[in-house]
């Protein structure tokens, strides 16, 4: 083929090439999320202008007109490929060719069966192999002054365009992305790029209920940034954070079409940041812009070895490639670009037309010389090497050329082994990513592909631990929490804070529904950058927490005491918490693990009761405003020794209390007297009125059975504790029965007030 005639024929839509620096249209990039989500699609976009809708071509000729014989041996072909057999596959799209009868449009299912067999990134295809070698000096000096800059650490990149962090915006999940990259995606349905939760659940700021769209859709509100990871990041990186804003300024220049102003910011922002991927991706695309297809191809070669899985990196190295008429490379760029991202579209419609040229004869007469070199891009692929070599034999059956021996050479050399599953795509790009990982490599990268690999050149000596401090407790942040405002604290400190008003500490803005939500999730990045750099001082943040917690666990010390009504061993206590100080109290007690905490009467004198109950907590409901209820039930009786207070609510040192045991004649007596209570206990229930009655079993559920031996349960028998809190006594009456060590006594007190409360209701 005519190189002239094939640039010609390659040669990308003026719109795609000139109008922006995005690859994807809005319909594409839409189709694609869930790829690009997932890690495996390209990074997001730059900022640009809207791009064309792409249009479907229309058939190239009346002369290509499909009849019943070609839909046929088309279905035939398209079945061929879907099973793997492409060297037959290939044959009959040849003879489509032969014919007139094939297009474009119609090689989408061969382009998606190519596209699952392409081999990794960082292994040549044979028929590349040496272009690849011839290029690799060109770019070497490029590679060389990028891997001697300062690289950013990982935690700094963002997950979504995978560049350094520019505005960071943490979201209530926890994770947190360049603020243009959410922008980007702020539809209903757009999720989190990590964890997959929908980004209208998460983004909440505030005065974001107050309006709403068309529909009765609560509009998304403004994104924050934040601030404390804003500040370090330019204080830490101020080379690749100033980059930054030059590429968000070329990118409005480009789409201003001033494309030589911002071309001269990209050259600035590489100066200032050479390890970039995306300062190159899109720099390639201005030079693709103004022509300059060399320098374009150069750029993009750099950025795939920055960012071997970018899809847009691939793409632009593909549309140069194809400029240039180098149309095996191209047609492989474009090929990975569909394994990377299999619904876009634009790449797949690049690939289908370069496949086409190959089948079209440059030249009347039978011709198939390009049919091989298909088969030869793929190569490397364990299960396309034996037909490749099949065809080295049995090429001229088939009236196809045979495999050079050189070829045959190449393809044992290239072959990347024995790691892809047998004919299964997925297994290929799981290949892929381990090398690109590192996890897995059998091959030596060059000399100046080696140098591109990573490392972080931060010190230690870089951080001020007072930039990492929480406003409040004024320590290292602990479990660092990031609000919708951009203000970042300890997470217990917050919670605190929230206890007692609804506004951020700092700013006051309203976080009424942030609260409502209770997404308190820790911000990862923050977490991971403490644990990297400051692992001493956080290893004693830890200690100083973990010693706080093992002091509020304690259930004999300074065990916190709810000061509100009488409770009993194993009856229900529920409980209505709004005052500050006790929101604290329970959220410690779940937080400890321990669930206990005591219960007494308040005391005008000294304050609280000198006996009580422990109450375990077995369920905690919250409401919108930070109010909560509280299931509990009674466990074990203690007595108070000491008081005290601690954050607003009271403290006490207890000792658990039991009853005493008796055996003999004592214990004969005390069944005969227990059997007796029991019945009059029972006796009185049963003539209380039946509203009453499912009053009381609504709220303290049915009476417990009687025990065949009261003194089984160090607190004695649970109906006893039932009955009493179902009495209508006064707390002060019920008090001392709480108190009593004497199973006896406390049923002969409980029959006292049976008999009274009898004589009064005759």
């Amino acid at each position: 083929m005519d190189p002239s005639q094939s640039e010609q024929m390659l040669r990308l839509p003026a719109e795609v090439c000139t109008d922006n620096l995005e690859v994807a249209e809005p319909e594409e990039r839409e189709a694609s999320a869930v790829l690009m989500d997932s890690g495996r699609g390209s990074e997001a976009a730059p900022e640009g202008p809207a791009s064309q809708p792409t249009r479907e071509p229309e058939p190239e000729s009346s002369a290509k007109t499909s009849t019943p014989e070609s839909k046929v041996l088309l279905k035939q072909a398209d079945s061929l490929a879907s099973r793997g057999r492409l060297r037959e596959a290939l044959e009959v799209y040849r003879r489509l060719s032969e014919r007139q009868q094939l297009v474009a449009e119609q090689l989408e299912q061969l382009v998606r069966c190519l596209a699952e067999h392409i081999p990794p990134v960082g292994v040549p295809a044979p028929s590349e192999a040496s272009c690849t070698a011839s290029r690799c000096s060109a770019t070497e000096e490029a590679l060389a002054a990028a891997a001697a800059a300062t690289e950013v650490w990982e935690g700094f990149k963002c997950r979504k365009c995978h560049g350094f962090l520019s505005d960071p915006v943490s979201l209530s999940c926890g994770h947190t992305f360049c603020k243009l990259c959410l922008e980007r995606g702020r539809a209903a349905d757009r999720r989190c790029a990590l964890c997959g939760v929908k980004l209208s659940a998460l983004i909440v700021a505030p005065g974001w209920a107050r309006g709403t769209r068309r529909g009765g859709q609560q509009p998304l509100p403004p994104l924050r940034v934040n601030v404390v990871l804003s500040s370090l990041l330019s204080k830490l990186f101020p080379g690749p954070a100033r980059a930054s804003q030059l590429r968000h300024e070329g990118n409005r220049l480009y789409r201003e079409r001033q494309v030589e102003a911002a071309l001269l910011k990209y050259n600035e922002a590489v100066k200032l940041a050479p390890n970039d991927h995306l300062l190159y991706s899109n720099r390639s695309q201005i030079y693709f812009t103004l022509e300059s297809h060399e320098a374009a191809l150069q750029d993009a070669e750099i950025a795939c070895r920055l960012r071997p899985m970018g899809f847009k990196a691939h793409f632009r190295k593909a549309q140069a490639l194809a400029t240039l008429g180098k149309v095996e490379e191209a047609l492989r760029e474009f090929l990975y670009c569909v394994s990377l991202d299999n619904k876009n579209k634009r790449a797949r419609l690049e690939a289908q037309k370069l496949l086409l040229s190959f089948f079209t004869p440059s030249v009347p007469g039978p011709s198939q010389e390009h049919s091989p070199a298909i088969l030869k891009l793929l190569a490397p692929h364990p299960r396309l090497k034996e037909q490749v070599e099949s065809m080295a034999t049995e090429g001229t059956s088939h009236n196809l050329p045979k495999l050079s021996q050189e070829n045959l050479e190449l393809l044992h050399c290239s072959s990347w082994g024995e790691a892809a599953e047998q004919g299964d795509g997925s297994s290929l790009m799981k290949t892929a990513k381990l090398r690109v990982d590192g996890q897995q490599d059998d091959m030596k990268d060059p000399p100046a592909c080696q140098a591109m690999k990573p490392a972080c050149g931060i010190s230690r000596a870089s951080f001020d631990v007072s930039d990492l401090e929480c406003a409040l407790c004024m320590r290292l942040f602990y479990e660092p929490a990031t609000t919708p405002c951009g203000h970042t604290f300890c997470l217990k400190c917050l919670e605190r804070c929230l206890d007692h008003n609804a506004k951020c500490p700092l700013c006051k803005d309203a976080l009424t529904q942030w609260l409502a939500l209770r997404k308190y999730s820790r911000n990862v990045i923050m977490e991971d950058l403490i644990a990297t750099f400051l692992p001493e001082e956080l290893r004693e943040r830890r200690r100083l927490h973990e010693e706080e917690m093992e002091e509020l666990s304690n259930l004999n010390k300074n065990v916190p005491i709810f000061v509100c009504t009488m409770a009993y061993p194993t009856v229900p206590c529920p409980l209505h918490i709004f005052e500050p100080c006790y929101r604290l109290m329970i959220r410690r007690c779940i937080e400890t693990g321990t669930r206990q905490f005591g219960m007494c009467l308040g005391d005008p004198v000294k304050g609280f009761a000198e006996y009580g109950c422990l109450l375990e907590i077995r369920n905690v409901q919250f409401f919108a405003d930070g109010r909560s209820v509280v299931d509990s039930i009674g466990k074990r009786r203690f007595r108070v020794l000491q008081q005290g207070q601690r954050d607003g609510y009271n403290t006490a040192d207890i000792e658990y209390i039991e009853d005493q045991k008796v055996q003999g004649e004592d214990f004969a007596e005390l069944m005969g007297l227990h059997n007796c209570v029991y019945e009059l206990a029972l006796s009185w229930f049963h003539s209380l009125k039946s509203s009453l009655k499912i009053r009381i079993l609504n709220h303290f559920g049915p009476m417990p059975e009687k025990d065949a031996d009261p003194q089984i349960n160090p607190n004695g028998p649970a109906w006893c504790w039932w009955i009493l809190a179902v009495l209508p006594l006064e707390s002060r009456a019920q008090l001392p029965f709480l108190a009593m060590r004497s199973l006896k006594d406390r049923l002969n007190g409980i029959r006292r007030v049976l008999a009274f409360i009898s004589r009064n209701q005759n």
